[in-house]
C-alpha cells in the first residue's frame, strides 16, 4: 500500500488524508506533483533518473499529561487518542521533510518509503519516526 501526503503543507492534515491508496499525488510549488509510494516503482510510469536516498527525521517529546491520560486508558482499555495523534504529527513532519530533501535534488517522487518508529530518552518519553526512500524523476 502506498502513502501520500502534500509535502509542503506545515500542519493540519487529519487521518483521513493520510492513506491514499497505491499511489498518492501532491502539488509542489510551482504546479509540480510529488508522487510518495512505498511500492519500489510507480505503475505506468519509468524511472529515468535516481536522485539519491532521501530521509526525513521527526522527534517528539511525551509530556506528563498525556503519559496520565495513556496510563489510564492501559488500565481501563481502549486507544489512546493522545498518542496516536503524535504518531500522527511526527509521521507527517517526517514525510515533509523527506519530500522536500527530494524536491532540492530536483525529483517528482520518492518511491520505496520506508517508515521506522523509535522510542528515545532516559524513559522513554521521546519518539522518533523516519521516514526513508529513493528520490526519482519520472517520464
Amino acid at each position: 500500500m502506498g502513502y501520500q501526503m502534500d509535502c509542503l503543507q506545515q500542519q493540519g492534515l487529519g487521518r483521513e488524508n493520510l492513506l491514499a491508496g497505491e499511489i498518492g499525488g501532491s502539488r509542489l510549488k510551482g504546479g509540480r506533483e510529488m508522487i510518495v509510494t512505498t511500492t519500489p516503482n510507480v505503475e505506468g510510469r519509468r524511472i529515468v533518473e535516481y536522485c539519491g536516498v532521501v530521509a526525513g527525521e521527526a522527534i517528539m517529546g511525551a509530556n506528563i499529561v498525556r503519559d496520565f491520560m495513556a496510563s489510564i486508558t492501559d488500565v481501563v482499555g481502549g486507544r489512546s487518542s493522545a498518542y496516536e495523534d503524535k504518531l500522527v504529527q511526527a509521521r507527517e513532519v517526517a514525510i515533509q521533510e523527506m519530500c522536500a530533501r527530494a524536491a532540492r535534488l530536483g525529483a517528482n517522487a520518492v518511491v520505496g518509503v520506508d517508515l521506522d518508529y523509535e522510542v528515545l530518552g532516559a524513559n522513554n518519553g521521546m519518539l522518533m519516526v523516519t521516514a526513508a526512500g529513493t528520490a526519482v524523476k519520472l517520464e
